[in-house]
């Protein structure tokens, strides 16, 4: 691990705030739930960081879909989606021009994280800085670890990187080329990579693959194709010091998102500290929350960590 000798600044706590977007609005929430708009639907599913009151108690009998037979702390166990109308399983979203589908899955997401449209922002602007200044002078590389079904891998395709998507389940590899065909970008400089996120990173340090992104979405638990156990607590300290081996020689920023743990930002922002202290530059960490419309209301989604160069 890199010596713990300060030398990058520090920012915190800093909250990252989404207001919401043309396909998304957060409409209300209170009493261990929320109300969401998704295009034209209008969603309601277990939140257990929303604990006041809900303060538009009419809005909720016109959802179209509701999330039933869960415990909202169990991010393993399934519900059901009841539905207003036809049920339906994908629906159409878009962000900043890429299309993609959300989707009704039996852990009550919804195919992708609205609340991360921040560090899709600042990927986008950095991405952007790298190819006006010319600083690499070839297309930046990502890696995206535990992927999911992709839309961060898409944007950041879609502005110029080359990009290494991993993610353990093959089902959501294959809902992320779905995403790939949808957005026109078939042809964009994406490996899909069906591999526990560990192994994976270990052999691209053997290899010597580096890569001047790095982004890590990790669940609390999860499983790889071959079985093994990802345990958040145990595991992510290895893999943040795997992410900091395989780091180019100009870096641009590395981002960790946290869901539904029992911790503290402050955990992950000293995890991220120790690791990428050594490289300088600054490091951010806080909570992303999701702004409520007309009220402006924060609901807090998740924990993040981000050591970026500049």
């Amino acid at each position: 691990m890199p010596s713990s000798q300060d030398t990058a600044t520090q920012t915190l706590p800093q909250l990252l705030i989404t207001p919401g977007f043309a396909d998304y609005r957060l409409i209300d929430c209170g009493e261990g739930r929320k109300l969401e708009r998704f295009g034209k639907l209008l969603v309601d599913r277990p939140e257990p960081q929303a604990m006041g009151l809900r303060l538009k108690p009419e809005a909720w009998d016109k959802a179209d879909a509701v999330f039933l037979g869960m415990n909202a702390e169990d991010e393993g166990s399934d519900g059901r989606w009841k539905f207003a109308g036809r049920p339906v399983e994908t629906f159409p979203v878009s962000y900043r021009d890429v299309a993609f589908h959300g989707r009704f899955t039996p852990f009550r997401h919804l195919g992708f994280f609205p609340e991360q449209a921040p560090h899709w922002d600042y990927m986008i602007e950095a991405l952007q800085s790298l190819k006006q200044t010319s600083a690499l002078k070839r297309p930046a590389r990502v890696l995206n670890l535990f992927g999911y079904t992709g839309v961060a891998s898409l944007l950041a395709a879609k502005h110029g990187a080359q990009v290494t998507h991993v993610d353990a389940s093959k089902k959501s590899i294959g809902f992320a080329r779905e995403n790939q065909a949808l957005a026109g970008l078939a042809d964009a400089p994406i490996r899909w990579i069906v591999d526990d996120a560990m192994k994976f990173t270990a052999r691209e340090q053997r290899r010597g693959s580096k890569y001047d992104i790095v982004l890590l979405d990790p669940p609390k638990y999860g499983r790889g194709p071959g079985g093994e156990v990802w345990d958040l607590f145990r595991d992510l300290p290895k893999m943040l010091d795997l992410c900091r081996a395989v780091l180019s020689d100009q870096p641009a920023f590395v981002i960790v998102t946290a869901y539904a743990i029992r911790a503290s930002f402050v955990a992950v922002h000293e995890l991220t500290r120790e690791v990428f202290n050594d490289l300088g530059g600054d490091i951010t960490s806080g909570e992303l929350v999701v702004s409520e419309e007309g009220s402006g209301r924060l609901l807090s989604t998740s924990l993040y960590s981000r050591w970026s160069a500049a």
